[in-house]
Formats: C-alpha cells, sequence, structure tokens
C-alpha cells in the first residue's frame, strides 16, 4: 500500500494529523494565517495534514511512489471550503510561504506549517482556483529566494516563471483500447516492429502565415497524426516536453519536470496528443533528464538555501559542459522525486516509454573531467553508485507498475548489462541506442565511394556486438545540428548519388538487426541542419528526389511491419546471417534476415558504389526469390534497375547450399523473399 487509506483509520481527523515525529497540531506554524483563511474561519495549523504516518515513512525512504499525489498543489476541500493545499520539501529553511495571485504575492498571508523530521511543509489555501500563480519563498537565515514549484504540474510560458495552478485528473482519456492492450504483453516491444519519428515539437512544422507563432498540441496532434500513419511509424519520441527556460537547450535543461511545456498549450493539450495517438494505434515515447538541471534562481538550485537537489562538492555536482548541476542521486528524497517522476508520466499522461538522456554522463563519475577533478566512489573506483543503484530502482518501478512500457538508455559507452534485468545485474532498460553503430555508418557513408573499400569493417562490426544489448538503431537530433550538416547534405557526388545513397543508408539501416529511430526531416531529405527556432522546410516535397526518398521510408516502415524475418529476431543472433561481408573490394555486402521459422527469411543485398554489379549470392533454398523492395525503384526516384523474379540455382555460393545471380543497383539496396502469394509492394503500388 502506497497510501493511506481512510477504512484503516475510523478517526480521520487523527489519520490527517499524525506526523512520524510530533503531530500537526505541535508542527511548526510560522505565523498566524491570514487573508483568505480568516475569512473561511480556518486556521492552518488546525488543518489536518494530508499525509499519515506511513506516508512520511514511506517519503524519509525514499519509497513514496506516487508522492506528486501529496507534493505540490493539489484541490481540496477543508470543512466545506473548497481551496488548494501546498506541501513543498525544504528541510534546511526556517520560514516557508507560499505567495501568488491569491494573495497578491505578500509572504505574511500564508506562512507553511513545517513537518519533523521530514523538512515538509504544507498549508491549505481556501479560494485558490485554477488558472492562478504562485510560488514558494524561502527562507534560510537572511537568504530569501521565490522558487517555482519542483512539482508543479504547469508553469507559465518562459520567460515568466511562476507556477499555475490546475487539476490534471479533468480530461477524459479515450485511449482504454490502446492501454488495455499495452498491459496485456509486457513484452510486446520485444517481438513487435518498433519504428520511431524523432520530433521537436516546436519545429516540426510551423505556420506560414505566422512563421514566429509556436503550435498548439492540438494542432500538433491533428497534423501530426496522419502524417506519422502515413509514413507506417509505430511510434513517435518527443524531445523532453517537460518546462525549460530555454527554447535553446532543446528542453534538456528542465526545470519543472512535472510540468508539459505551457509553450505548445495546456496539460489537457498534451493529453490530447498523447490520447489521439493512442487512438490511432502511435505509441508515445519521452524524452526523459534525470542526468542534471539548470542554474535559473527559480529552480532546483540550493533550492532551500542548501545544495538540497544538487552535490555540495562541485566535483561530484557540476556538469562544467553543459553548465548544469547535478542530482543528489546518494539522498533518497532526491531519488523519491526523479522516479516518482517517471512514474507521474506513465500515470498521468499515458506515455508509452521513457528515453533515459546522457545516462553515460551518470554512470561515471570521471565523465568529462580530467585529473583531479573528479572524486572516487568509496571504493576509488570511477563509478557513480548511487546513480546505478537510481537507474536501477526507476527500471524496477517502471517496468513493476507500467506493464509494456519501455525505458531506453541513451549510453554511448560499453557499460555491460544495460538492458539486462536488475535481478540478473544489469540496470534494466528495456533497448539502448546503438550509439557506435551510427557513427560508423554515417562516417562510412561520408567517404567517397572509390576509398569506401578501405573502410569495409566499419559497416561489419556492429554484427560482433548487436545481440549484446537489445538496439536501437538511432539517426537523431544529434546528427543534424552544430554544424554536422545533415544526411543529403554530407552525401558525397551529384544529386542523385546523394538521394541514392540516402535510400541505401535507410535500406541498410531498416534490415540491420534492432529497433529504428530517424528523426524528423530526415525521412524527406532536408538540406539544412535542424533549426529549433523554424519549421521544417515541408516545401521542399515540390521536388520528385524528395518527395521519392520519402516514398522510400514509407515502404520501409510497410516492409518491416509486415516481413517478420525483419523483427521478430531483432534482438537473437539466430534472426542474422551473413550471406558475404568480404567483399571489400566492390563495397557490397549481402545477408539473410530471419523469423523464429527460419524457413520465413529474406535475402539483402548493398552496394555501397555508384556502378550496377551483376554478381551471385548463396541463399538457402532452391525456391524462386521475389524481389520484394529496391531502392532504385523509379517510384523512389531513382533509375528502375531491378531484378523482379530470380530462380535460385542448385549451385552451392557462400557457404550456402544454393545461390542466384542478381543485379544490385548502383548505390542500391535489392531485398528477396522466397516465392509467396502476398503482393510485394510494387505489386501493391500496380493495383493502386
Amino acid at each position: 500500500m502506497l497510501f493511506s487509506d481512510d477504512s484503516l483509520n475510523n478517526d480521520k481527523t487523527s489519520q490527517f494529523q499524525a506526523s512520524s515525529a510530533v503531530p500537526m497540531n505541535a508542527s511548526e506554524n510560522q505565523g498566524t494565517t491570514q487573508g483568505a483563511d480568516v475569512d473561511a474561519g480556518l486556521n492552518a495549523k488546525d488543518v489536518p495534514s494530508i499525509f499519515s504516518d506511513y506516508d512520511f515513512y514511506l517519503f524519509g525512504e525514499g519509497k513514496h511512489w506516487k508522492s506528486y499525489e501529496k507534493l505540490g498543489a493539489h484541490k481540496r476541500t477543508v470543512d466545506g471550503v473548497d481551496g488548494y493545499n501546498f506541501v513543498v520539501w525544504a528541510p534546511n529553511a526556517t520560514a516557508v510561504a507560499v505567495i501568488g495571485d491569491f494573495n497578491d504575492w505578500r509572504p505574511c498571508e500564508h506562512r507553511m506549517n513545517r513537518h519533523y523530521p521530514s523538512g515538509l511543509w504544507e498549508v491549505f489555501v481556501p479560494g485558490v482556483v485554477p488558472g492562478q500563480t504562485y510560488k514558494y519563498r524561502i527562507e534560510n537565515g537572511e537568504q530569501v529566494s521565490e522558487r517555482a514549484d519542483p512539482i508543479g504540474f504547469r508553469a507559465e510560458i518562459p520567460p515568466k516563471t511562476a507556477s499555475v495552478i490546475v487539476d490534471i485528473d479533468q480530461y477524459q482519456w479515450n485511449d482504454a483500447e490502446w492501454m488495455q492492450a499495452r498491459s496485456a504483453d509486457d513484452l510486446a516491444w520485444l517481438k513487435n516492429p518498433v519504428t520511431i519519428y524523432e520530433m521537436h515539437l516546436g519545429s516540426w512544422v510551423r505556420s506560414v502565415a505566422n512563421p514566429n507563432r509556436l503550435p498548439n498540441y492540438r494542432e500538433i496532434a491533428d497534423q501530426l497524426i496522419p502524417y506519422v500513419k502515413k509514413l507506417g511509424y509505430t511510434h513517435i519520441e518527443l524531445l523532453p516536453p517537460a518546462e525549460h527556460p530555454l527554447l535553446a537547450s532543446w528542453g534538456y535543461q528542465v526545470i519543472g519536470m512535472y510540468a508539459p511545456t505551457s509553450r505548445y498549450g495546456s496539460p489537457d493539450d498534451f493529453m490530447y496528443l498523447i490520447d489521439q495517438c493512442h487512438q490511432n494505434k502511435i505509441g508515445v515515447i519521452l524524452d526523459w533528464v534525470p542526468a542534471h538541471f539548470p542554474k535559473d534562481d527559480h529552480g532546483l538550485r540550493r533550492f532551500d538555501g542548501s545544495a538540497l537537489y544538487e552535490y555540495e562538492d562541485p566535483r561530484l555536482g557540476e556538469h562544467r559542459d553543459w553548465g548544469t548541476l547535478i542530482f543528489n542521486y546518494s539522498r533518497n528524497e532526491v531519488r523519491n522525486y526523479l522516479i516518482s517522476n517517471a512514474l507521474f508520466w506513465l500515470d498521468k499522461y499515458h506515455v508509452d516509454g521513457l528515453r533515459v538522456d546522457a545516462v553515460a554522463s551518470m554512470l561515471y563519475l570521471d565523465y568529462s573531467r580530467e585529473e583531479g577533478e573528479w572524486a572516487p566512489n568509496i571504493y576509488g573506483g570511477r563509478e557513480n553508485l548511487e546513480a546505478i543503484d537510481f537507474l536501477k530502482e526507476m527500471n524496477v518501478q517502471v517496468h513493476g507498475q507500467y506493464s509494456g512500457v519501455v525505458t531506453i538508455a541513451e549510453e554511448s559507452t560499453a557499460w555491460p548489462g544495460v538492458c539486462r534485468p536488475v535481478c540478473d545485474g544489469g540496470l534494466g532498460f528495456s533497448m539502448k541506442w546503438n550509439m557506435g553503430w551510427m557513427n560508423d555508418v554515417l562516417r562510412y557513408c561520408r567517404e567517397d565511394p572509390i576509398y569506401r573499400k578501405y573502410h569495409h569493417d566499419q559497416m561489419t562490426f556492429s554484427l560482433m556486438y548487436a545481440f549484446t544489448e537489445n538496439f536501437v538503431l538511432p539517426i537523431s537530433h544529434d546528427e543534424v545540428v552544430h554544424g554536422k550538416g545533415t544526411i543529403i547534405s554530407n552525401a558525397p557526388g551529384d544529386m542523385w548519388q546523394k538521394f541514392a545513397l540516402a535510400r541505401l543508408l535507410y535500406s541498410y539501416m531498416w534490415t540491420h538487426p534492432g529497433k529504428k529511430l530517424l528523426f524528423m526531416g530526415c525521412e524527406f531529405g532536408q538540406w539544412k541542419e535542424w533549426n529549433f527556432d523554424k519549421g521544417l522546410d515541408w516545401d521542399l516535397l515540390r521536388y520528385d528526389s524528395h518527395t521519392g526518398l520519402q516514398r522510400c521510408v514509407a515502404d520501409l516502415n510497410k516492409l518491416y511491419c509486415t516481413q517478420k524475418a525483419l523483427y521478430e529476431l531483432d534482438f537473437d543472433g539466430n534472426g542474422f546471417q551473413w550471406i558475404n561481408c568480404k567483399d571489400w573490394e566492390e563495397s557490397v555486402f549481402s545477408y539473410l534476415r530471419k523469423a523464429n521459422d527460419p524457413q520465413d527469411h529474406l535475402a539483402i543485398a548493398l552496394n555501397f558504389t555508384p556502378v550496377p554489379r551483376r554478381m551471385r549470392i548463396g541463399v538457402p533454398t532452391m525456391k524462386p526469390y521475389q524481389e520484394i523492395f529496391c531502392s532504385d525503384s523509379p517510384f523512389y526516384g531513382g533509375g528502375g534497375c531491378g531484378n523482379g523474379l530470380v530462380n535460385a540455382e542448385d549451385i552451392p555460393w557462400d557457404d550456402l547450399p544454393h545461390s542466384m545471380e542478381i543485379l544490385i543497383p548502383p548505390l542500391g539496396a535489392s531485398i528477396f523473399k522466397p516465392t509467396t502469394e502476398k503482393p510485394t509492394v510494387e505489386d501493391a503500388r500496380k493495383s493502386e
């Protein structure tokens, strides 16, 4: 049981007044409550607490997983009087008051009561209604600061910094079918296709008439969902949507971890976006940032006059690269704050997964630090033991409480067991971004074709470790910013070669073991680097080369989602077999992808040179093979160099019992399947 149950205590007042150390009527009261309390005939010190003994115990242990139902601002009725109850954690403060629209921001109006020894402060304020703004005025001796609510459910639009009263339980959800199906199969993501469209809410699309106006969550939903469905993605992933003071941080420097940014609308508007996605069978993954927080004065930095959420020692508590502070994972209450936040998004917003940012920076005490700039752990090592424990507990709680939800680690090192269950010594993540694959492949593709044969191992190396973790193959926002160019702009050669290479790269990505993630704009060949202040260059779709690339991505998604050989064994070595990985002279790669049924397989051939290659490849069966996908299709902007139906021959080749002679298009990919009655992608096109 996580919370007190009224049915367990016949004396409701005594239940509310209980404290682990001091009864409510003995809690420290910072002055007589005035203003609205007096008008309502209530005195703050006589209002029972919403916390029970068990609540205080769980909070102190760092295991009050739904602390967001007690901390922050919550609608409450006391003696027939409506208002809001406020609770904040500030153990080193000497006085705390809630200030806001409802008391003209006067600190003397609603001073809060302290609960010993928890460090929680609480007050009930009658007459407060949704839409009003507030902060906490925190005193520590002579130090005085005004802070946004760490568990505020809504914030003012930056640069304003106050929290906003809101009732987040009023939205009427219509996604019961989706939620029931998700919870019915905890490992659906493991055996089903997962193809993710990563996007930034504020720069996906902007109004042509008013490009400086940020879109509303509902406007985004109404345009995004048909687009994502058309392209065949199973999920969207949102760059961090929690409130952040600086738009240029893209959401990665969070102030309001419990509040979706108000730049795009209200909490209800954000719920609408997720609800509509679910009704259209699209999952929603949020980028989540528990690694660090910014130093803004209204945020968590020295919240109660002390290093409360961060470490006091700058060798432990500061990210110099990012100008941010590191959460103090050794404190029970801080770990509770973060794990509760993860559960909050799953509970109140029905999200389907969390992609955890900057995990490597959490795991290592010497991350981006020189000798002497970091402090070792108690064993003298560089591992952040407290952060490791936090990540394990977070994954245990997420997976234990919300069946079917995924957690994905952005972890760029060789840390072992990221996706291994915690009970087996791992960190407990569902999946992990394969940063090594991404770096190797993009580096290879930037090479001039004539030199690619000298870098052949960059394309084959990923299969040496592809099944050590549950990998997602990411071409993310990080690859199209900060002078890195874009997929199209980095491709060598003329215009035709650039787009052919992009189609080939995506074909390799979609047929390589692992789930898929592609950042917005990459699917149609954005030329310019991503600019968070502008919408994507949608006008490029006037040109055949860009629409062709978009069609190619859509068909790869459809192929991936319908061919079990491409997803059933994404994390199992039995699902992949090289046909020939040694043809470095020709820069050709060929391999098999297999389903659980080994007879259900595909043969894939890739040619990374701008000349066609006619060659023989081995296959496991004598059946005819139908070319079900060719990246050189004229429908995608290619030259139409394809194969159609190819007969396998009884000629052993590539250590396989049979073989067939095929033509691999220039800078092209061909995918073959043993003869089936099901129509191919091209057959479907002809019938439209």
